[in-house]
């Protein structure tokens, strides 16, 4: 079965029960919930309950630790930066398409401007064959 045949949609495919690290909370905490949680992102999600971002154990490394800034004093919210997104009735062809456009292995999920959960390359791997999961590495990969 093709993807565009498959009729799958965004919700279908995301991780659900995802937790959100608060705009304020430091990068120490994010570190710490994410090692808690066995994952390398984490949303970031702001006083109004709603996604600012997403955050990466890489970006806490590159971003912050390389440039020798305090964990403990800068915030989720400060790395916050490019928000995409795709709302949970999105077919799983318009996902695949944001996250091949932007080059992102993780992708919010929406719904009523809520987050409602992530799809991630292991989400995707459970759903598309494999050369369509192999050609949308290569895409997600590839240099601009």
């Amino acid at each position: 079965m093709k993807v565009g045949e498959s009729g799958r949609k965004a919700r279908d495919v995301m991780h659900e029960g995802v937790q959100c690290i608060g705009e304020h909370e430091s990068l120490r905490v994010a570190s710490q919930m994410m090692c808690d949680l066995g994952v390398g992102a984490l949303p970031i999600c702001g006083d109004d309950d709603r996604l600012k971002g997403i955050i990466t154990d890489r970006d806490i490394v590159v971003l912050c630790c390389a440039h020798g800034m305090d964990i403990d004093q800068t915030t989720a919210g400060e790395l916050a930066r490019g928000l995409v997104w795709v709302d949970a009735d999105a077919s799983l062809e318009e996902a695949l398409f944001a996250m091949e456009q932007h080059h992102i292995k993780r992708l919010p999920v929406l719904e009523d401007r809520r987050l409602a959960g992530i799809i991630s390359e292991a989400d995707l791997a459970k759903e598309l064959a494999d050369s369509k999961l192999a050609e949308f590495v290569h895409r997600v990969y590839a240099l601009d």
